[in-house]
């Protein structure tokens, strides 16, 4: 190597500029490696997403193999995600736990009515071979099995009685009075509109399916327009019964909220959905409210929340942010431990991650354990106080140092960063003893309306979407309080649609 103090000023002066230019480029190469990672990340990130659950069983190698092949199917997958790799082949063997004995067939519920099928011996078995006389019954080898016979439909004529006057015409004619309907002067029977309900919103069969049924199986041919057209009406008599629900949760203390995109049609772009919102307000194991949205903006919760004083649970979403000074927010540690359980999917070498999950796995252990022991919230605060708090100290301060070591921009460091930005409100649990953890009760809710959703498509106008945010929050509030649907809608709807008020829970 020439030393510099042999060189000319020139030739100095060429070296160092090397030099520096050569760490410029050192740097160049540093942040396109960065970003060559990050979106690596992204890549791997959507390969998760795109195979489902399977996914994971495939190593990076695999999956970018797959992605790169667009005719891939899923039986392929499989075959796929069952071929060793050489980390599956170096781990050793797992030991196989010993099957536990199978504790043999359930009965069938016992009050269902048995009908008897007896099955006789053929004629040859029933005569004995050797006397000829018939061959006593000792008694029968018995099994049961559930039967289902398809639905039947009939026609309900109702007669009105009509009386004339015998003696005096300007007594007019009396007609009976017509009875309470869901929907007044309509073909469908209270039955009919509520089972069509029940399995939409509850079993998540579209209207166009079950008209298909129908037709095919029945022969029945009604309009789809006709059945929707039903189910809107029981959903805007159920508006008011929500509309007192949402009253109930106003005057609480404690609410969680979610929210979850919609589509609806409008019309203002042709082929194309409007992605709307339906915000959900509840008490975990209390009732439900799903509020429709055409937007995710503040207006949505502000109007709704109005009046509310005390705690909300909720994730980071910036919508939720500056309702009012009576409003306290707390965190969701589902979705902080959601970032690092990605995290490690992307990068299953790193322990970082792991070790996190298994740190606020800690924290569950003690609230699976308060709901073993039933704990009321008084109760639930102090095992808190005595368990809780001091693994979340402790995780706080590895968050802070694994951030201080990793770079920025990666899904690590987003995890870190979101668990660190909402830490205040991820510890509002731990001195509230009716706070929730995490948001699931919220989430949970959600479910029915994103499996639904997979199956109706879409909302039809903006119009129908309150509508049908009133017979989700029903629908969720009797699966919650274990109230039966059927029984509770054909108590209440026809006394909406005639008009009667309704004695609601106080």
């Amino acid at each position: 190597m020439i030393a510099l103090d042999s060189l000319s000023a020139e030739a100095r002066q060429f070296v160092q500029d090397l030099q520096g230019e050569v760490g410029r480029l050192a740097q160049v190469v540093r942040t396109k490696d960065q970003i060559i990672e990050l979106q690596d990340q992204k890549i791997r990130l959507l390969n998760l997403q795109l195979w489902g659950p399977k996914g994971e069983t495939i190593s990076p190698a695999q999956t970018a193999m797959l992605f790169d092949e667009a005719s891939v199917t899923a039986a392929e997958i499989e075959q796929e995600a069952g071929l060793p790799t050489e980390e599956k082949e170096k781990s050793p063997p797992r030991d196989r736990k010993p099957r536990a004995q199978h504790p043999g067939r359930e009965k069938l519920p016992e009050h269902l009515e048995r009908r008897e099928v007896i099955i006789p011996c053929h004629p040859k078995d029933c005569l004995c071979a050797q006397c000829g006389a018939e061959r006593p019954v000792i008694g029968y080898d018995t099994s049961e099995e559930l039967v289902c016979e398809p639905a039947t439909f009939h026609v309900r004529v109702t007669k009105r009685e009509r009386r004339g006057s015998h003696c005096r015409e300007e007594q007019g004619v009396a007609t009976a009075p017509a009875p309470a309907k869901i929907v007044p002067k309509s073909k469908l029977s209270d039955e009919f509109i509520i089972e069509a309900l029940a399995k939409k919103f509850q079993q998540h069969q579209p209207v166009y399916r079950q008209c298909a049924v129908l037709a095919e199986n029945h022969g029945i041919d009604l309009s789809r327009a006709t059945l929707t057209s039903a189910l809107l009406a029981a959903g805007d008599l159920l508006r008011a019964v929500v509309r007192a629900q949402a009253d109930e949760l106003r005057h609480t203390s404690y609410l969680q909220a979610d929210e979850t995109p919609v589509p609806v049609q409008t019309g203002e772009t042709p082929g194309r959905n409007h992605r709307a919102y339906m915000w959900e307000y509840s008490r975990p194991g209390g009732p439900v409210v799903f509020d429709f949205q055409m937007g995710r903006g503040r207006e949505g919760p502000e109007r709704f929340l109005t009046g509310f004083r005390g705690t909300l649970q909720c994730d980071g979403c910036a919508a939720y942010d500056k309702l009012g000074e009576d409003i306290h927010f707390a965190g969701c540690l589902a979705h902080a431990r959601r970032g690092f359980v990605e995290a490690n999917k992307l990068s299953p070498q790193n322990p970082l991650p792991v070790e996190i999950v298994a740190t606020m796995g800690q924290l569950y252990a003690v609230e699976e354990k308060a709901r073993q022991e039933n704990l009321g919230p008084a109760a639930r605060h102090t095992l808190r106080q005595e368990q809780s708090a001091p693994v979340m100290a402790a995780l706080q301060a590895r968050l802070v140092e694994i951030r201080g070591q990793i770079p920025p921009g990666g899904k690590l460091a987003e995890a870190c960063d979101y668990t660190l930005n909402q830490w205040s409100r991820l510890e509002v649990f731990l001195n509230n003893g009716e706070v929730e953890i995490d948001n699931n009760w919220c989430e949970g809710a959600m479910r029915p309306l994103a499996l639904g959703r997979r199956n109706w498509l879409h909302i039809g106008s903006a119009e129908a979407g309150p509508k049908i945010a009133a017979i989700a929050s029903i629908v969720e509030t009797c699966r919650r309080l274990d109230i039966n649907l059927r029984a509770y809608l054909k108590d209440v709807l026809p006394k909406r649609g005639g008009g009667r008020p309704i004695a609601l829970p106080s």
